[in-house]
């Protein structure tokens, strides 16, 4: 086993974190406070390569590893988790689909500005009467000639209503459960493709999550994304990838607690020195360091596994499971040893607290995780 970055990597972090200190943690707040979706600053990180960290040079993208996107996702979080998130649905559901399911003349045409940072994606599986439960997908593609009508609503979209391609589950064959669910790749201004209402969030303020709607939207058939029918199978591999960044993402905000809580207990004085020379304060940095070492290991074995071609189902829910529990726990903390400070807008505490709980849910909660965990354990 080798714990040791390589040179190429730590390059890598050091370009995105000099970028990511100068070019957003300076806005996170305002961006926060007023839900201002960065889109230049995004834009930016396209022009750098992030955007298609893992896909291939011939489809625009930096062709990296998924250790080094997870690297990229923890350290965006770090600075701003609105940010990561956009990037993360971007890169491991949107156009991770059309990478892993896509055709050719697919990837060509959709992966190739996706992945150069030209494009935004999104990616729409929730429904409001299919969370957790995926499967009880409503939304219907029914085909008609050359092209396929979708009739239905999405929620909870992440770049729902900026960006510029959709891949959308929709049932196909009702008789056939979740083997009648198919996916489809919806470019924006398709007839009948159109935003719903835009969430007013908890954190994650500046991120874009909003409805997206489908009446009678017509799709051309060259648009169904893999097999037909197969398009829930599909999103559940998808779904393997994308847990592995909600672990980065929650790691991300851990840190950035931890580093904030660090800063603050060896500045402030109670009692004539700091309070970072008191044992209680130094258990609650020291219980917060190692949870996060320990949840870093976990998410980088899943990401290690996944470039190998390696099963990672159990491992992917497991880093996303126990990161997005340690990002919670370590925003409570920095909060609490910030004290008062720790509640109000001077200080970043209370956006790491309120950005840190969306990890516990987004991309199945961390009931789901332990169901997926248990499922492989008790496997045959």
């Amino acid at each position: 086993m080798d714990f040791e970055f390589s040179e190429e990597q730590l390059e890598m972090r050091r370009t995105l974190r000099d970028f990511a200190e100068k070019e957003i943690l300076p806005h996170a707040a305002e961006w926060d406070e007023k839900k201002i979706f960065p889109r230049k600053t995004i834009a930016a990180l396209g022009e750098l390569g992030f955007l298609g960290v893992i896909f291939p040079s011939r489809y625009g993208g930096a062709g990296l590893s998924y250790v080094d996107y997870a690297l990229v996702i923890e350290e965006l979080a770090r600075a701003d988790a609105s940010v990561a998130i956009t990037l993360s649905a971007h890169i491991s559901l949107c156009s991770n689909h059309i990478y892993e399911q896509g055709t050719e003349e697919q990837k060509e045409e959709f992966l190739t500005p996706l992945a150069s940072g030209k494009w935004i994606g999104a990616w729409s599986l929730t429904e409001p009467e299919a969370g957790s439960d995926a499967g009880g997908t409503r939304t219907t593609a029914v085909l008609d000639g050359d092209e396929w009508v979708l009739n239905g609503s999405k929620t909870f979209t992440t770049n729902g209503s900026v960006a510029d391609v959709a891949i959308a589950i929709a049932v196909t064959d009702k008789s056939k459960g979740s083997h009648g669910i198919s996916a489809f790749i919806v470019p924006r201004g398709t007839p009948g493709f159109r935003n719903g209402k835009k969430e007013d969030k908890l954190g994650h303020r500046a991120s874009d999550t909003s409805e997206m709607v489908f009446d009678n939207c017509r799709v051309p058939k060259r648009l169904l994304l893999g097999d037909e029918g197969e398009g829930f199978v599909s999103a559940l591999k998808i779904l393997d990838g994308g847990r592995i960044g909600i672990a980065a993402l929650g790691l991300g905000i851990a840190q950035a607690s931890y580093e904030c809580a660090r800063q603050y207990s060896q500045q402030r004085k109670q009692f004539g020195k700091s309070i970072s020379s008191f044992q209680a304060i130094q258990w609650k940095l020291a219980d917060m360091a190692t949870e996060i070492d320990a949840a870093r290991l976990l998410m980088y074995r899943a990401a290690w596994l996944k470039d190998r071609g390696k099963p990672h189902t159990k491992e992917a829910a497991m880093a996303k499971l126990y990161a997005s529990e340690v990002a919670v726990r370590a925003a409570n903390e920095s909060v609490q040893i910030l004290g008062g400070y720790g509640y109000t807008k001077d200080y970043p505490a209370e956006r790491y607290y309120r950005d840190a709980k969306l990890t516990t849910i987004g991309e199945g909660t961390s009931e789901i995780q332990r169901l997926v965990i248990a499922r492989q354990l008790l496997a045959p």
